[in-house]
């Protein structure tokens, strides 16, 4: 069952961009940032706000990354791993992520604090190892950077 205030949010989105399909991903974006996630009962309002198969936004969700299916971790942290980021350890540093967090990459933890995710550019490949904390981009990241990072912004793993 949809809930009313998912109808009304996709039913208002869909509505501001005049209910065109070719205008998707930017009524997608929007009802992400004021949600928080995707739900599979507001992505079945957009398909008929739009007049376009399920099929066809699923489509589009899963193929780009930054769309969450479910509410978001209270953080987030994304490590770069590309070539740039590689050849300055960023693996290293997820391993240590990891084992601080006591989650693996592309998972959320139990009680929903923190989600560890991939990316493969931030566009700072000068100051790698890169990460995004919370929409915050830090470079030359260390472990001994990274806890002082989560430190300074009240984040604690007990």
């Amino acid at each position: 069952m949809v809930l009313e205030k998912d109808k009304d949010l996709a039913n208002r989105v869909s509505e501001s961009f005049a209910n065109r399909p070719d205008a998707l991903l930017e009524i997608l974006n929007s009802i992400q940032k004021i949600k928080g996630f995707l739900s599979n009962e507001i992505l079945i309002e957009v398909a008929e706000c739009l007049n376009i198969s399920k099929a066809e936004i699923y489509g589009v969700v899963s193929f780009y990354s930054d769309y969450r299916l479910s509410p978001p971790a209270q953080t987030i942290i994304k490590i770069c791993r590309s070539e740039a980021c590689q050849a300055v350890d960023c693996e290293k540093l997820l391993k240590y992520i990891e084992k601080k967090l006591r989650i693996s990459i592309g998972s959320t933890s139990e009680d929903n604090k923190f989600s560890l995710e991939s990316v493969y550019c931030l566009g700072n490949c000068a100051l790698g190892p890169a990460i995004v904390i919370n929409e915050n981009l830090f470079g030359l990241t260390t472990a001994e950077k990274f806890d002082s990072l989560i430190k300074n912004i009240g984040i604690t793993n007990k």
